[in-house]
């Protein structure tokens, strides 16, 4: 890994490789995690705000979602 922009085919992407790969993990592996065992954990536990929790994880997985995709999107746009 490097803290260059990776090119894939000559495609600069706008994430650095070691930071799509971090972000893909989070996004794909811990936040869904996260919000399962709030949900189903959190309120047997008596945890306060799961709801806000929960929202503010999925909330935060989409903006993930959004930057990998914004990434994806200027490497396709600059063929």
């Amino acid at each position: 890994m490097t803290d260059t922009i990776p090119e894939d085919d000559g495609k600069p992407y706008w994430l650095p490789d070691w930071l799509y790969q971090i972000l893909k993990w989070v996004a794909l592996v811990v936040l869904p995690s996260l919000v399962i065992f709030f949900n189903s954990a959190g309120p047997s536990m008596g945890l306060p705000h799961v709801e806000v929790i929960v929202t503010t994880l999925n909330a935060l997985g989409l903006l993930i979602a959004a930057c990998i995709g914004i990434s994806q999107a200027k490497a396709a746009g600059s063929k």
